[in-house]
């Protein structure tokens, strides 16, 4: 079970069937379809635990995925890592890892914290897409944005796996992400799946996802634009 998250058993048992990892054969060839836009080698790693309820569905998820994705020299090109605690507590600590199962991708400027099932899969998927080609999509105006950032900018997309908004939330701030990663910028973008963590979401009163959370402040409900997120980053650099 997550840290600081409380689950009565009925919830538990609702929480496993939403979460369940179920592709049916269309959807494996559509998911390999969409995977074979890969271009270079994505690394993904996920941070298990024993006592962990849903850890099994986040591996079985990014096992599924690296099986779909393009070969090359005989290896997949997603290529997925299980980071067990009891063996590898130093990475946990290196990375402030604090619950499980947690999805790692770019070195930790973007994580997952729950599984990323039901509607959240989307995002997922083209995220691991865009950062194999390297391409955010984003504007060159919003990444000149990006590039004058002069603050450590921690994002928290609040998610659920039935919520159908919040890929595109997810997806844009991990490019931003993404562009951060590439210009060595301190921003990091956490999807916090809110069904397995309700504290979390309870911390901040949200009631409505997606929620965008910056800095440890509720910035914003809803999906907004590419400017108008990059607004959002700006005043939190300065405070506002």
């Amino acid at each position: 079970m997550s840290k600081g998250a409380h689950l009565s058993n009925d919830e538990v048992n609702q929480l496993k069937e939403l979460l369940a990892v179920k592709f049916s054969d269309e959807e494996l060839r559509a998911l390999s379809e969409a995977l074979s836009d890969m271009r270079n080698e994505v690394t993904v790693y996920t941070f298990v635990d024993d006592n962990c309820t849903f850890c099994n569905e986040a591996v079985e998820l990014m096992n599924i995925l690296s099986r779909a994705s393009p070969r090359s020299n005989q290896e997949n090109l997603l290529r997925h890592v299980i980071i067990h605690k009891s063996k590898n507590m130093k990475l946990f600590n290196e990375l402030g890892i604090e619950r499980v199962p947690t999805i790692v991708l770019l070195d930790g400027a973007i994580r997952y914290v729950g599984v990323p099932a039901g509607e959240e899969i989307r995002g997922l998927v083209e995220t691991i897409i865009r950062i194999s080609t390297g391409d955010s999509g984003l504007s060159k105006d919003v990444v000149k944005k990006i590039e004058n950032l002069d603050c450590e900018v921690g994002i928290k997309i609040i998610v659920t796996p039935l919520c159908p908004y919040c890929p595109y939330a997810v997806l844009l701030a991990n490019m931003v992400a993404l562009e951060g990663f590439k210009m060595n910028k301190k921003i990091s973008v956490e999807i916090v799946e809110a069904f397995e963590n309700p504290d979390i979401a309870d911390s901040y009163g949200i009631t409505n996802v997606p929620a965008i959370v910056v800095n440890n402040i509720l910035a914003y409900v809803g999906v907004p634009y590419e400017n108008e997120f990059i607004e959002i980053l700006e005043k939190a650099c300065q405070g506002q």
